[in-house]
């Protein structure tokens, strides 16, 4: 089924199908991003209403048990951590105990991301490493620039950001803002999103807003004035493309000491229990 702005759109049709995407997500997934895997497989328009229509139907759905959660990263219960005796708290720290598994890396690498909604998929992906994640969610508070410059020098090695955002021009001017702040990387590199990769993927694109002071410069660099969402972008692909950009910076080795390490600290704590 595809559709266009003018096309009436079958929701009967839509739920399902978007149930089927977030299945085959191995992490959580938000409305928006969903939203854009289905704009990407020219199922729905980029449009608001599309959204809100969307964000009604599959609410509706998940209230009837006929849909999946959704991730809401800008909302939780907030309330102290509580154990029911002393062995239930041992047992909790003895499932939390990690070392710093970036330990003897020779480098410090930063994963960073435009999208607050994105940072649970590369936390399950690659939380485990110990790598720091950043979510720059727009134009950055100074108070966590300042964060980020005392952690990189804290760590004292050379600082690798990964950086992955929209393709517009609010996106590149997010990142030239954040670097012009915080000067604290040895190297930058943007894995997405690029030209290539939307021709590629076929990411939907939609018209760039002239009346951006920033659009003059876009054009200039790109040829032509558009907006393309990281969200839509497969989330297999976006793995893989941090992936790539890890491995050029990390020592498996060393992280492997780490683990063994850790693994005899942690029969330690079970050993004092």
């Amino acid at each position: 089924m595809r559709t266009s702005p003018h096309r009436r759109i079958d929701w009967s049709e839509i739920v399902p199908l978007s149930a089927g995407i977030v299945a085959s997500y191995d992490t959580g997934v938000t409305l928006r991003q969903l939203f854009y895997r289905l704009v990407a497989a020219e199922l729905l328009p980029n449009t608001k209403v599309a959204y809100s229509t969307l964000s009604k139907v599959t609410a509706r759905a998940r209230r009837e048990g006929r849909f999946p959660s959704l991730l809401d990263r800008t909302r939780s219960i907030h309330r102290y951590r509580t154990f029911e005796g002393a062995e239930a708290a041992r047992a909790w720290l003895r499932d939390i105990y990690r070392r710093d598994r970036t330990e003897g890396q020779e480098w410090s690498l930063y994963l960073a991301v435009e999208k607050a909604g994105i940072v649970e998929q590369l936390q399950r992906w690659f939380g485990d490493l110990g790598v720091p994640i950043l979510a720059l969610g727009g134009y950055t508070s100074q108070t966590y620039v300042d964060e980020i410059i005392a952690d990189v020098d804290h760590r004292g090695r050379p600082a690798v950001l990964i950086y992955a955002g929209d393709f517009d021009p609010s996106g590149e001017d997010i990142q030239r803002d954040f670097l012009r702040r915080c000067d604290a990387f040895d190297l930058v590199q943007r894995v997405a999103l690029t030209p290539d990769q939307i021709d590629e993927h076929k990411l939907p694109e939609l018209p760039g807003k002239p009346t951006d002071s920033r659009a003059g410069q876009f054009v200039a660099r790109h040829g032509r004035l558009v907006q393309v969402e990281l969200d839509a972008l497969p989330p297999d692909v976006l793995r893989s493309l941090y992936a790539e950009a890890i491995a050029e910076h990390w020592d498996e080795a060393a992280y492997e000491d780490v683990l063994a390490r850790e693994a005899d600290e942690s029969q330690s704590l079970d050993e004092a229990s």
